[in-house]
């Protein structure tokens, strides 16, 4: 038998289900992945630890959706019209400086989703096969205009530059004096071709 759930109850679930991931996404990004438990989260939103666990079946899946919605966040906010992913990729790791909780979230289930049944195992693998993928593309469209180097894989790149950012937040998640848009800039500059860099 199949019971008719009528869609002003969808509308309102899925409200409160918003409601749940912007509060995390506040939390997480204000006090760190450690600081803020799933009680913190709960009494955000007026709810017991319970009833957010209605909405997601653990911290771990709850903080897998956090981030999938702090991605869209940044393609709301940081992607302009006509940029490369290049492009992104520069302006993004200077605002990851500005959220250190999300930066350690990140990172953190990076390693823990290595895991098959990590409730974040198939957001961090297609992400990365889209940001690698996307990356690609960028790349090889600059070595068709003579502004990347062209003697090199764009896949290879684009596996590099992935590397150097996921790498980079690492280090500054130990060393927050750290400029990660330096290192990350210089690096690009060196891939580029020479009439191409900064100061040719």
């Amino acid at each position: 038998m199949t019971i008719d759930v009528p869609p002003q109850r969808y509308a309102k679930g899925e409200a409160k289900r918003r409601e749940i991931l912007a509060a995390a996404l506040t939390l997480v990004a204000d006090r760190g992945y450690r600081n803020s438990s799933l009680q913190e989260i709960a009494d955000a939103v007026g709810l017991s630890k319970a009833g957010v666990l209605h909405y997601f079946d653990s911290r771990e899946e709850l903080l897998a959706e956090v981030l999938r919605e702090r991605d869209n966040h940044d393609a709301a906010t940081l992607v302009e019209d006509n940029e490369d992913t290049v492009t992104l990729f520069e302006r993004t790791v200077r605002y990851n400086s500005t959220v250190p909780g999300l930066v350690h979230l990140y990172s953190r289930l990076v390693v823990e989703s290595e895991d098959a049944d990590h409730p974040a195992h198939d957001y961090i693998r297609d992400r990365y096969t889209d940001t690698i993928g996307s990356l690609a593309d960028s790349i090889r469209a600059r070595q068709a205009t003579g502004t990347f180097a062209a003697g090199i894989d764009p896949l290879v790149v684009a596996r590099m530059v992935t590397a150097l950012s996921d790498g980079l937040q690492l280090q500054w998640m130990h060393n927050q004096d750290l400029e990660m848009s330096e290192v990350f800039d210089a690096a690009i500059a060196l891939l580029a071709r020479p009439e191409a860099s900064p100061g040719a």
